[in-house]
């Protein structure tokens, strides 16, 4: 998969529901996920979210394309300002283009929304790790094993860090950034990891106090 497809893929990837407005139920114990996955998964609001139609001057340009179609969105537009800031921190720690590659930073939020146990962002970002790097069955692992997986020097250096700053209190420390450093990573690089987990460490805990996460409907 091409960056330009991952890209596209993402702005999609925003939680769906058919219709906008009323999308706040329970999920049925049947359709609730077995466990962390790589496949795309659903998202129910227990927030009802606004309806595209109500948005006003401030929500609607936040809600534009995508965006609109799924409950999530939908949900943060009713605090337009907070949304307007989290989209502006989103772009510019995935899509920064000095510093850590896109895939290390996707393999960051994966990690974070492993520690978190939030079902729907590590299926997200999981996937993107994925279709970036090419290495789907390590990045199964991780999701199978948890952040305790072995994989390679590398990402065992990148995991174990994440998984210490997504710690609470965190306990990620100079020893985590000297073996980073170790490995070849600029403090640069570093500080795209610091991001990526504080970032996802902010939207695990909107998805999981928000909704949950709910299996599509088997065709």
């Amino acid at each position: 998969m091409s960056e330009q497809t991952v890209r596209s893929a993402e702005s999609a990837a925003g939680p769906r529901d058919g219709e906008p407005g009323g999308e706040v139920r329970s999920v049925d114990s049947g359709r609730r996920p077995g466990g962390f996955t790589q496949e795309q998964l659903d998202w129910v609001p227990w927030v009802e979210p606004i309806r595209l139609a109500d948005a006003d001057a401030r929500q609607a340009p936040l809600l534009e394309g995508d965006r609109g179609v799924g409950p999530y969105f939908r949900v943060l537009a009713r605090n337009p300002e907070v949304l307007a800031h989290r989209s502006g921190n989103d772009r510019e720690i995935f899509y920064g283009r000095a510093g850590l590659g896109r895939a290390e930073r996707e393999l960051a939020a994966t990690v974070t929304s492993r520690h978190n146990g939030c079902e729907y962002c590590a299926s997200v970002h999981s996937r993107f790790t994925t279709a970036l790097s090419k290495r789907g069955a390590d990045v199964q692992r991780l999701l199978d094993e948890g952040n305790g997986v072995r994989i390679d020097e590398r990402w065992d250096a990148i995991v174990d860090f994440v998984d210490a700053l997504a710690a609470n209190p965190p306990r990620a420390g100079h020893a985590h950034i000297e073996r980073l450093r170790e490995l070849g990573l600029t403090d640069t690089e570093i500080h795209d990891l610091v991001l990526s987990a504080a970032s996802f460490s902010w939207a695990n805990r909107l998805m999981l106090t928000l909704g949950e996460p709910e299996a599509p409907q088997a065709e």
